[in-house]
């Protein structure tokens, strides 16, 4: 297939991309230009997604069979790109995300389950309905926390900050909060298995690990990837309500239970994930944070500090 991606030169894009070149495709990012290709002689069409015009005028002679978009996050970000290839495309990939969904009691979250109109990810499931409206051939994909090699966000890396240190981890609550890792490279897979799948045209997919873990445990395993002994590892508790940060962050995730079932993915598109938590955290130790030397970086331990005094 001759195959559109949208950024591709950071973290998910990477892996789409390597895999996708892997798979045979022909592959053209779509991207500000900021940054190299991750596979060489690939073509890049240099632009700005968030100008519509500009975003007609560099693809409405293109022609592609399916088009991933991997970092639209507002429907305005989405709608001018589909409009461009509706009815020229065989797939329209999208990737949302599992902060979609409503609070729940009732847990792992399900595909269908109530979405959160309230949620900073509202604009990830107005694009969905857009396209579920549109006729555009679409796929929608919700990873809930990813990590691996290139993440961009702090999740595996505030761990290992503290870890590799021998400080505390300051955890919020009891630590029993179930939370849910995916590796980027398990989520490109799933991504790529949808191309040619009919049975996946219309559908929503949760993509993340075969299993959840307490923020105990992820900090237990976040130890055992970086080579230290987790029956060593200080943890913390505290109550966050307690404190007042403002818009600063103290822990990288929600306070809360949150992760999927993948069932669906698994079932419909031959998908399984090929990292376990350790496994693709070391991965990640030992491939980036080391590798980028954030490790004799220095840190700004600031809000740990806060808590810890009132802690002691």
């Amino acid at each position: 297939m001759r195959v559109l991606v949208m950024g591709g030169t950071r973290f998910i894009g990477v892996y789409l991309t390597r895999l996708l070149v892997a798979q045979g495709h022909e592959v053209v990012l779509f991207n500000r230009g900021n940054k190299p290709a991750p596979v060489a002689g690939i073509r890049q069409i240099v632009g700005d997604r968030t100008d519509p015009l500009q975003l007609k005028t560099s693809l409405s002679s293109e022609s592609f069979d399916a088009v991933f978009d991997n970092n639209g996050r507002e429907l305005s970000d989405t709608q001018p790109l589909a409009e461009i290839f509706k009815g020229r495309i065989q797939h329209f990939v999208y990737v949302s995300s599992a902060g979609v969904y409503l609070k729940s009691d009732q847990m792992p979250h399900v595909e269908g389950d109530a979405v959160d109109p309230n949620s900073r990810h509202k604009g990830k499931f107005e694009t969905e309905a857009y396209l579920a409206e549109s006729g555009v051939p679409f796929t929608s994909i919700r990873p809930v926390y990813i990590y691996g090699p290139q993440n961009y966000n702090d999740l595996e890396a505030w761990f290992f900050d503290r870890i590799v240190r021998d400080r505390p981890v300051p955890i919020p609550g009891n630590g029993m909060a179930l939370t849910q890792f995916g590796h980027c490279q398990d989520l490109a897979a799933a991504m790529a298995a949808v191309l040619g799948n009919d049975r996946a045209i219309g559908q929503i997919y949760n993509i993340s690990g075969d299993r959840a873990v307490t923020f105990d445990g992820l900090a237990r395993a976040c130890a055992t990837a970086a080579g230290k002994d987790p029956t060593t590892l200080k943890i913390v508790h505290y109550d966050p309500k307690k404190f007042d940060f403002g818009k600063r962050k103290a822990f990288p995730m929600r306070v809360q239970h949150f992760f999927t079932d993948i069932h669906k993915a698994k079932t419909e598109l031959g998908w399984q994930p090929q990292f376990d938590l350790v496994s693709g955290l070391a991965d990640s130790f030992q491939h980036d944070y080391l590798a980028s030397g954030r490790d004799k970086a220095e840190i700004d331990f600031s809000l740990d500090e806060e808590i810890l005094a009132a802690y002691a």
